[in-house]
């Protein structure tokens, strides 16, 4: 698909911090739970080199931990926590919507009224109940996301799929001879899935903002495992004498945001033919 302007920036916006995450052993001075001397290496500012010579590009934390290397050692994490919880949105939502739009009144009511009650929900206030329940982990993050984020998907795949089912083009193959399962997964399903793209570019900056904001509240990822949410709570009490702790993270998790809105906007553009 070609990308306007817009889609190109926000392409090689999250491309750059994509391949960031994948080279993180490369591009990291060191490990990003490794701690020297504390005392010695603690809070020095950005680039500045430590004691035993190693470059810290983006300063160091209170533990003298390096702020880079936990930085590209964290939008691993929290890229995977984000793009795993979408993909399991995306399987709910597609097999729920999909269902809906192919199926009877009765059913379609159904599974439509399960939908709007869960979108009934207050999404945040059952994130921190949810991850209040079990042990806070990555993995509980993913899952929690996942299954309170597939109503909006299966709303609207419920709607492209009937919107497609009653074009010239289904009533003919329908004549053919189509099945409907046929009819549903070769015709609907892939003709609606342009705008199902967009919306789960966004979601994708969406779930990464919760999962920043689970680890923040200490309800997600755990220390010492590197999490842009983790770092962020950690230099929430040195935002005087040492903001690059909480700030770097934040500013890689509105960049993550960015490009993902101005991308989803680009494919939803070329999706309406703009």
């Amino acid at each position: 698909m070609r990308l306007d302007a817009r889609g190109r920036i926000g392409a090689a916006v999250l491309g750059l911090i994509l391949v960031l995450a994948l080279a993180a052993p490369l591009v990291a001075p060191a490990d990003p739970d490794s701690q020297q001397d504390v005392v010695a290496t603690r809070f020095l500012g950005p680039f500045r080199s430590d004691a035993h010579q190693v470059f810290h590009p983006l300063g160091t934390d209170r533990l003298g931990r390096d702020v880079w290397s936990r930085l590209v050692y964290g939008a691993r994490i929290s890229l995977a926590v984000g793009g795993l919880a979408m993909a399991l949105s995306l399987i709910l939502g597609i097999g729920i919507g999909a269902a809906a739009a192919s199926s009877g009144t009765a059913v379609r009511g159904v599974l439509l009224g399960l939908t709007d009650f869960a979108l009934g929900l207050p999404r945040v206030v059952l994130l921190l109940l949810l991850a209040a329940l079990w042990q806070p982990s990555a993995l509980l993050v993913i899952v929690v996301l996942g299954v309170t984020g597939w109503m909006p998907v299966a709303r609207l795949v419920d709607a492209e799929v009937r919107s497609q089912l009653a074009r010239p083009y289904a009533e003919a193959a329908g004549a053919l001879g189509a099945g409907r399962v046929r009819l549903l997964i070769r015709h609907a399903l892939p003709n609606a899935l342009a705008p199902v793209v967009a919306l789960a570019t966004l979601g994708v900056g969406n779930a990464i903002t919760l999962e920043a904001g689970l680890s923040f509240l200490g309800l997600g990822v755990q220390p010492p495992t590197a999490s842009w949410g983790t770092m962020i709570a950690s230099g929430r009490d040195t935002v005087v004498n040492a903001p690059w702790v909480g700030l770097a993270p934040g500013i890689a998790l509105v960049l993550v945001v960015v490009g993902c809105t101005l991308l989803a906007d680009s494919i939803q553009e070329r999706a309406r033919g703009g």
